[in-house]
């Protein structure tokens, strides 16, 4: 899927103009506003961690469930899952954004105002943030900060590609609730393979939402040469066994992702709550690259 802005006339380096009626083409069809929207609410954390990013002003997202770095935006116009229908239709928005967990409430909440769904695709994730990205720059008149920080995040991915493959065999695992699951290509984490260039430790795996529930003793048979780990717990602020402890383990300490000190911790926000936020992608290639880049 690719989002998709037309409009009278596109001019001045990408600025919208004022008075022209805008098409938006994304995950659930068109949407027609007729004027750059400047009162916006956000139902999406990766569009939110984006705007945030690009210095465009949000009027409103939800009270809960925000990572620190977003918390200023929050309003009470509901959750990702339930929106605040009255709340809405009080702030009299422009524009709601809606993607992933929120992108089922799209049609309650056009009923109110025009609502686009920036949902990622996943068989192309990285293409389809950037698209959004890019889009975005497009409909609030930041296209060149836009260019400027995706050409930045464009030269880490290359330099990241040079060195994942030939960096060893890669696990990446979600825990929570001392449960842990596996992701593999072609999963909710599968940028890692498929995008990044990682080689899987492990295929054929659930590629579905939650991944393949695993155990200590399938990452010891597994052995991967990096393990990749997401704190679901950590992401959400809930109290359980930390990731950390979960792994320190007789099992887990035979792999050669232990013994050469190649378990890295992700960014729990970046990669559990926003995903494809301009900013979370940056720092997920980042952290990647610096780790990869400075073992042994």
């Amino acid at each position: 899927m690719r989002t998709t802005i037309t409009a009278l006339a596109i001019t001045f380096g990408g600025l919208l103009p004022a008075h022209a009626d805008i098409t938006i083409s994304h995950a659930q069809g068109e949407t027609v506003l007729p004027s750059a929207p400047e009162n916006v609410l956000v139902y999406d954390l990766a569009t939110l961690d984006t705007l945030d990013a690009l210095g465009v002003p949000v009027a409103g997202a939800p009270l809960s469930g925000l990572p620190a770095h977003l918390t200023s935006y929050a309003s009470d116009i509901g959750t990702l899952f339930e929106p605040d229908y009255e709340a809405v239709n009080a702030a009299a928005p422009d524009l709601v954004i809606v993607g992933g967990r929120s992108a089922p409430k799209l049609a309650d909440l056009s009923r109110i105002a025009p609502t686009i769904d920036l949902s990622l695709d996943r068989t192309d994730y990285l293409a389809s943030a950037r698209d959004n990205i890019t889009e975005l720059g497009q409909l609030f008149g930041k296209q060149a900060e836009a260019e400027a920080e995706l050409a930045k995040l464009d030269q880490d991915v290359a330099s990241l590609k040079e060195v994942s493959g030939d960096a060893g065999r890669v696990l990446i695992i979600l825990t929570t609730g001392g449960r842990m699951s596996a992701h593999g290509p072609g999963s909710r984490f599968g940028v890692v393979y498929d995008t990044y260039g990682f080689v899987p430790a492990a295929t054929g795996m659930d590629t579905g939402n939650h991944g393949q529930a695993i155990s200590n003793e399938f990452i010891r048979e597994t052995n991967p040469d990096w393990l990749f780990v997401v704190d679901r717990d950590a992401a959400i602020g809930r109290e359980g066994t930390a990731a950390a402890q979960l792994l320190d383990n007789a099992l887990v300490h035979e792999t050669s992702a232990w013994q050469k000190g190649q378990i890295v911790y992700l960014n729990p926000a970046d990669w559990y709550l926003i995903g494809g936020g301009l900013r979370a992608l940056q720092n997920s290639v980042s952290q990647l690259l610096t780790a990869v880049t400075t073992a042994g």
